[in-house]
């Protein structure tokens, strides 16, 4: 992938995925027109310039695929994979997922991770044919947050605070402790702030480090809470409801593992409805969860 193709990429992107869901009886995921989903290309070229890959048509020279992948210090995650419908089917997804594959192999990682659609069946077979394992399960959900932003108080006694760069070493090792990776780079982006529609939030412990951390988009494209990890279920709802609080009159979305019931029950109870099913796979060596993961997709977190 070149800077030449960033508008065709992003057209791609909003074609493929709306196509999709409306194909199988969804709204569109995206709204605006393509130049919304050129924030993909922007964030993973911000974090990993050169770590993204098109399939070209050898005739046309219009792009049939993209996917973006994201290198960590133990791990690749598998960014957003799209194939232009007119070549569903082709092989054109297999291509994609083979030369991350081989790059994620050369790399001697650990891992090749993804946050993958439980109702994609095409999209869930090419993963689990090339050797990914579904380890978890998430439901996504999605909060209309009022105006005047979500009345409730948390009743847990914690300090819940916006984000500094001083946080990002003890959220590196917060993560390595609860999911067994970290991603130093993703958080420091995100507390800068560059392109102005982050915020993170953090959740202090009273003997010294993090009980938990949460990012947020609110990017058109992406308004979603997440990616983020805590030690407990209480600090993960106090983030939760923090970062939707950034976000009166919207509707984010944020995805939740299934088996957290306190959590999920506390986002029925602000409001929240099912919208879509994820699974985290993984090829390779995976932790267990030591804690609460909640995965995004920009930046992919798997």
């Amino acid at each position: 992938m070149t800077s030449a193709d960033r508008y065709e990429v992003g057209e791609l992107i909003y074609c493929s995925i709306n196509t999709w869901y409306r194909t199988h009886g969804c709204p569109p995921i995206f709204q605006g027109g393509p130049r919304v989903a050129e924030v993909f290309y922007d964030v993973y070229e911000d974090l990993d310039p050169g770590c993204n890959v098109v399939a070209e048509h050898l005739e046309t020279g219009r792009l049939m695929g993209s996917c973006f992948y994201h290198p960590r210090q133990h791990h690749v995650s598998l960014g957003i994979m799209t194939v232009h419908p007119n070549h569903a089917g082709m092989g054109v997804g297999r291509a994609l997922l083979q030369h991350i594959m081989d790059y994620t192999d050369a790399g001697g990682y650990q891992a090749l991770r993804l946050t993958q659609s439980a109702i994609n069946v095409d999209s869930f077979s090419l993963y689990n044919k090339a050797g990914f394992v579904p380890r978890y399960a998430y439901q996504d959900m999605i909060v209309r947050v009022p105006p005047t932003g979500l009345p409730e108080v948390l009743s847990e006694a914690m300090t819940v605070r916006d984000a500094t760069p001083a946080d990002v070493s003890a959220m590196a090792a917060l993560e390595w402790e609860v999911s067994g990776i970290t991603r130093e780079p993703d958080y420091r982006y995100c507390i800068d702030n560059r392109g102005g529609f982050w915020h993170v939030s953090v959740v202090d412990n009273p003997a010294g480090g993090l009980d938990g951390f949460l990012i947020s988009s609110g990017h058109s494209a992406m308004n979603m809470i997440g990616p983020g990890v805590m030690r407990s279920e209480a600090a993960a709802a106090a983030l939760v409801h923090r970062e939707l609080n950034q976000y009166p009159g919207r509707s984010p979305v944020v995805v939740v593992p299934v088996e957290k019931e306190r959590l999920v029950r506390r986002i029925y109870d602000w409001g929240g409805r099912v919208c879509e099913m994820h699974f985290c796979q993984v090829r390779g060596v995976m932790q267990p969860y030591r804690g609460v993961n909640l995965p995004s997709f920009l930046p992919e977190t798997g």
